[in-house]
């Protein structure tokens, strides 16, 4: 038996209607450029941020019993890739940025719509009066992204371990990461106002965020501003090893930013 449904009129005006999300709020975060944020959630377990929900959805009546749960889900639009326009086919860091497949089979940031959904520990929920915020670890946004909700992860439910990951199954492979003398001295003198400077760099470092059909040039110099300091890095060869292990990365600076 076909119980298949012909397309109706009204079901083309549902497929052509709009619908309006209003933003509930933004999130302060340790990326202050896209350049250097995380590919996915959970990479980065030592960047902390905090997001601030705009009024009424401050209030902090949503967030009781919130604090119950470990985990939560952030719906965000992408906001830094809305002047690109989609494509059905893109290339994955994950491939080397050369091979193309699906947009719908990967997470890339240009999207028919620039949603994005991360999962990130939820470190606290912050009460000041009659109002609330969040803080966060873990998350793969830069400063500034909007935020649409929060859910919290029911591990039950969202926790699939037999689930297939295509290309992206398993843990995508590290770069090892180390400091010069200077970025070291540095070092000390900054992480006195955030102790976790430094695991937060190595973390995000260690992913390798150059743009992956790049070959490394170990007299390139890359910057980026991660907790307002301006951390500069070169790739060095270590030999004739498969795919990321043949480059280390050595951290030449830190400087902070006033």
């Amino acid at each position: 038996m076909n119980d298949k449904k012909d397309i109706t009129q009204d079901d083309l005006n549902v497929r052509k209607e709009s619908f309006q999300l209003e933003v509930i709020g933004e999130i302060k975060s340790s990326f202050k450029e896209k350049f250097g944020v995380p590919r996915q959630s959970g990479l980065t377990p030592s960047a902390r941020g905090e997001i601030i929900f705009f009024p009424p959805f401050n209030n902090k009546a949503a967030f009781e019993g919130l604090e119950n749960y470990s985990h939560i889900w952030i719906q965000f639009i992408f906001h830094k890739n809305l002047s690109v326009s989609w494509r059905p086919k893109v290339r994955p860091p994950r491939l080397g940025g050369n091979e193309k497949v699906g947009v719908f089979a990967t997470r890339s940031p240009v999207r028919p719509n620039p949603i994005g959904l991360s999962v990130v520990e939820l470190k606290e929920v912050v009460v000041s009066g009659n109002t609330a915020s969040i803080v966060v670890a873990g998350a793969d946004l830069v400063d500034g992204t909007p935020i649409l909700d929060i859910k919290p992860y029911i591990p039950y439910a969202d926790s699939l371990p037999d689930a297939k990951a295509g290309f992206a199954d398993g843990e995508p492979k590290k770069i090892a990461v180390e400091f010069s003398d200077l970025a070291l001295t540095a070092l000390e003198k900054i992480t006195h106002t955030y102790e976790q400077l430094k695991p937060l760099i190595v973390e995000m470092l260690q992913q390798d965020p150059r743009p992956q059909y790049q070959t490394p040039d170990s007299d390139r110099i890359y910057g980026v501003n991660i907790e307002n300091c301006n951390v500069c890095w070169r790739y060095l060869p270590l030999g004739d090893v498969d795919d990321n292990q043949r480059w280390k990365i050595e951290v030449v600076s830190i400087e902070k930013i006033a």
